[in-house]
């Protein structure tokens, strides 16, 4: 007798992650992905209930790597003041993933729709602020630099507009400047 093939959550999400980014959200179905993973609807009914579940579990997973990426620029900063916005900014310094870009703004109609989906996000934010608030010697400043770097990566997110490297470069070493100190090259802090 065979043994029944072991389906990884990643592959289920990983191909959801494909459906948005071909069809967009709206076209997102559960037979879709199973199509794309190879697996039978059933396997992605039994880990993921709706279409709404699926979608909030390929969130909460992107919002887990974004987490981590910044944690990883942060940690390599070592003790610094304003740790965690110097960490966001240090982030930021590496161009975002097309393909996160691409999933993030066809995800986006699903999230302004759903109140329970915006809620994932939201509390990722309510925490991110928090951080900010905790860890920044002036939170004013704190805030003024988090919300120039929300600014700038919505903007590029959502491809309204985006700026060279060199631009790029610059902008993030001037919202560091809002934190009262000296800008340091952010080549030097990664």
């Amino acid at each position: 007798m065979a043994r029944p093939r072991v389906i990884d959550q990643n592959d289920i999400l990983d191909a959801a992650e494909v459906v948005v980014m071909r069809n967009g959200a709206a076209q997102l179905t559960l037979d879709a992905v199973a199509i794309e993973a190879g697996i039978s609807k059933a396997s992605v009914i039994y880990d993921y209930k709706s279409k709404q579940q699926l979608i909030k579990s390929v969130i909460a997973r992107r919002i887990e790597r974004e987490k981590n990426r910044i944690k990883s620029a942060t940690d390599a900063l070592g003790d610094v003041s304003d740790r965690t916005v110097r960490g966001m900014i240090a982030a930021a310094a590496q161009a975002p993933d097309d393909d996160l870009l691409a999933v993030a703004r066809k995800l986006a109609a699903a999230l302004a729709l759903d109140d329970e989906l915006r809620s994932v996000i939201e509390d990722y934010y309510r925490r991110k602020i928090a951080s900010v608030m905790e860890t920044s010697e002036n939170p004013a400043k704190g805030i003024l630099a988090f919300l120039a770097l929300e600014g700038l990566k919505s903007l590029e997110w959502h491809k309204y507009y985006s700026w060279n490297a060199a631009e790029r470069d610059l902008i993030l070493q001037e919202i560091s400047h809002l934190l009262g100190a000296e800008p340091q090259p952010l080549s030097e802090s990664l």
